[in-house]
């Protein structure tokens, strides 16, 4: 059972270098159970490398990470993915050729064998990601549509509701506004605090604190790779952050 004041992740000194490149300077990074974080800086304050640290897509020069309390050393976004932590990047790794059944269980399809042959069990992914986007709120045509044909918005409810369903402990969502319409920004915003009634932990990394900060219950600051600020959101206003950023980024 985990206690309720071990975070859910916690990064300690973390340190990345890409060659003469500082990119990771002992940062110190964590986020507690059922939080959403909203991860903010200017490009290159080091919010992708951090992550992608915590995926297992870098291995970090020193530092430690740890979840639920327990050390980890991922390998792989796979083996972080196995360990809950759900990455949706703004590309959201979906195939747009694909069905939206195809891609809410891409890498993970269900199948049914038939004789020595093993098929796609097409009749259950397009059952199960119909009703849990329809649980969710999210209403789709049909799930055998392209998602070439879906908004930026649909796309990103499909890549949240993958998470959710396969029972993510931590989403991690790479600008999921950027380029949406009002209402659509408003629906991933929503999706983000159901994920929460869920219990699901949230790191919103986004240039638009205004979106962030309608969620976020704290937000952490970044800047030439190191935390310049750590900040519940009673105890700042979204000025005060544009301030914080932009005074430290010509530092």
């Amino acid at each position: 059972m985990i206690m309720k004041d071990v975070p859910l992740v916690e990064m300690k000194n973390i340190v990345k270098n890409f060659g003469k490149v500082q990119a990771l300077r002992g940062l110190d990074f964590y986020v507690s159970q059922n939080e959403v974080i909203g991860l903010l800086g200017n490009n290159g304050a080091g919010k992708s490398t951090l992550i992608k640290v915590l995926v297992g897509l870098y291995k970090p020069d020193s530092g430690e990470i740890y979840l639920e309390g327990k050390r980890v050393n991922f390998n792989s976004p796979k083996d972080a993915r196995d360990a809950g932590i759900e990455p949706v990047y703004q590309d959201l790794a979906l195939v747009n050729l694909m069905s939206i059944s195809r891609n809410f269980f891409l890498g993970r399809e269900p199948t049914i064998n038939i004789g020595p042959f093993r098929f796609l069990n097409r009749k259950e992914m397009n059952r199960v990601s119909k009703g849990v986007l329809t649980d969710i709120g999210v209403t789709v045509r049909s799930t055998e549509e392209t998602v070439s044909f879906l908004s930026g918005g649909e796309r990103q409810a499909i890549a949240i509701g993958r998470g959710i369903h396969f029972g993510a402990k931590l989403l991690i969502l790479d600008e999921p506004t950027a380029a949406l319409s009002v209402k659509e920004t408003r629906k991933v915003l929503e999706l983000v605090l159901e994920a929460k009634k869920r219990n699901i932990s949230v790191i919103f990394i986004t240039h638009n604190i205004y979106h962030v900060y309608q969620v976020a219950d704290r937000f952490t600051l970044l800047e030439h790779g190191k935390k310049v600020g750590d900040f519940k959101k009673d105890e700042v206003k979204p000025e005060d952050i544009i301030d914080i950023i932009s005074k430290e980024s010509v530092k």
